[in-house]
């Protein structure tokens, strides 16, 4: 092969696995530590940060050393790259205090030899005779092109089907392996040839043994990090899905967070639905935002006067992972292949701008606001947006985290969808997985009777029960805080501090 030519071909694959590095990692640390802005912030930043050190370090290479010292960086790249993930993945699982350590460690290390690559090749190709300005144009253009690639295959291909670990041992293949083959090219250069072409295959053998028993591997981390056994596992372009086990009780938990446990799920879907349905006597047409479990549509369900129940879940893995789970279904009583369910997979906001149906009630059961992408579905403008959904004798009742443990966030959520022109009916209710949880009912009218009964059969509600929900304790009462608008997310910051609170 033309030795210019692999020099291109190396560019292109270097700038895609210094891309994939970053995203990895970013999105690692956001699946285990919390889906946060900070979390993609702190690691772009200090990556970026590692590759101008890197780059600044190149200066030091003398000239007859740099096609050698290129090959070298290359397969510590790979190997450090490669393994980054996995690496990650067992720390977390023996705790989440070295993990930040390693995190932080493996962004530096792996940013300062990713900022080494292009200055190193970029000096090989001058000396191989390159013009300046050939060389700058080719090397820049095959560096955006490969950042493009990784950026487009990342969230559509390599994250869902290969996970985090593999996706990041792949391109700790594809560094090692151009290690390999410029070696092999400029062999007539190179004194050492032989222990750099034993190296290279040495690296190449240890991460594709690593990229076989990735999955087993990180499996193993994952039943230390949630305890249960975990009996099913996901990767989608929108979130890590896990599922444990153990005797007759089944968790959920989407990036790490748990979002519920068969013993005492029934206590939260009740309060989510019922006091809803019980308001609205003969609801016929209901819409579920977020659900995807189909926990809340079994609780609709059961209500025989309902002709039509749409759900609208961004994650199809999601919805589909809990219609065809024997166990899962049998949890959700097969609501998502109910005739009367439409089950739709795409983002809530999106949906309702476009169309045009209104319904009797309106069940948001969406993530916590975490960050800004969830942040804007409890905004202002989504919750009028909602509105122009409902029937005017309808009723929105909204999941709204925890009003004791994030009274500022909970107390936001009621100002937003106030500041919605709705008026509202705030509530809670005891989980023994969570603590007291909190949600907002939501409507036209200020007419919100609590139920004296329930027209279905309950585990846990009753006139009693449903009657403690609506009243706060001195501890849990109202703030003073700002509605949660596009321009400012203040929502979001409300969650991380309240919770950041919690957690010291």
């Amino acid at each position: 092969m033309n030795a210019h030519r692999t020099l291109i071909i190396s560019v292109f694959i270097v700038a895609s696995c210094g891309l994939a590095y970053e995203l990895i990692i970013a999105a690692l640390a956001s699946y285990l530590l919390g889906d946060s802005i900070l979390q993609f912030s702190s690691v772009i930043g200090l990556y970026l940060f590692s590759m101008g050190i890197g780059a600044h370090l190149t200066q030091y290479i003398k000239d007859k050393d740099v096609l050698h010292r290129f090959i070298e960086i290359e397969l510590l790249v790979g190997i450090i790259g490669g393994i980054s993930a996995l690496a990650l993945f067992v720390a977390f699982g023996l705790s989440a205090a070295p993990f930040r350590t390693l995190l932080y460690a493996f962004v530096l290390i792996v940013g300062m030899v990713v900022g080494m690559e292009i200055p190193l090749v970029m000096r090989v190709l001058n000396q191989k005779g390159a013009e300046f300005k050939e060389l700058v144009s080719k090397v820049l253009t095959f560096d955006y092109l490969g950042a493009l690639a990784v950026s487009l295959l990342f969230p559509l291909l390599l994250a869902p089907k290969l996970g985090m670990a593999r996706s990041a041992l792949l391109f700790g293949i594809l560094n090692a392996a151009v290690a390999y083959l410029t070696a092999r090219v400029f062999k007539a250069e190179l004194p050492r040839y032989r222990a750099i072409r034993l190296r290279a295959l040495i690296v190449l053998s240890v991460l594709a043994a690593a990229f076989a028993y990735a999955d087993r591997i990180s499996f193993k981390a994952e039943q230390s990090y949630f305890g249960d056994p975990v009996v099913y596992q996901s990767h989608s372009p929108y979130q890590r899905l896990v599922v444990t086990r153990w005797k007759d009780d089944t968790r959920l938990y989407i990036n790490g967070n748990l979002q519920f446990s068969s013993r005492d799920e029934a206590r939260y879907h009740e309060a989510l639905v019922l006091p809803a349905m019980q308001m609205v006597p003969n609801a016929e047409r209901v819409l579920i935002l977020g659900g995807g479990d189909g926990l809340a549509a079994r609780e609709v369900l059961k209500y025989p006067q309902v002709k039509n129940v749409t759900l609208v879940d961004l994650d199809p893995d999601m919805t589909a992972t809990f219609r065809t789970s024997a166990t899962l279904s049998a949890l959700n009583q097969g609501s998502l292949s109910h005739p009367k369910m439409h089950v739709v997979n795409d983002d809530a906001a999106k949906w309702l701008e476009g169309s045009s149906e209104k319904f009797d009630v309106i069940i948001i059961d969406l993530p916590d606001p975490s960050n800004f992408s969830l942040g804007k579905l409890y905004s202002v403008p989504m919750y009028r947006l909602v509105a122009r959904h409902l029937e005017p004798h309808g009723k929105i009742v909204v999941q709204s985290t925890s009003p004791y443990f994030a009274p500022n966030a909970y107390w936001s959520v009621v100002t937003t969808l106030e500041a919605a022109k709705l008026n509202t009916a705030p509530y809670h209710v005891y989980v023994p997985s969570f603590g007291e949880w909190g949600f907002v009912l939501a409507g036209f009218d200020q007419n919100f009777p609590i139920p004296q009964k329930f027209d279905v059969p309950t585990r846990y509600l009753n006139a009693q029960t449903v009657a403690e929900m609506f009243r706060f304790p001195p501890d849990m009462a109202r703030r003073k805080v700002e509605a949660n608008y596009l321009n400012n997310q203040i929502l979001v910051s409300y969650f991380e501090s309240d919770w950041n609170n919690v957690m010291r």
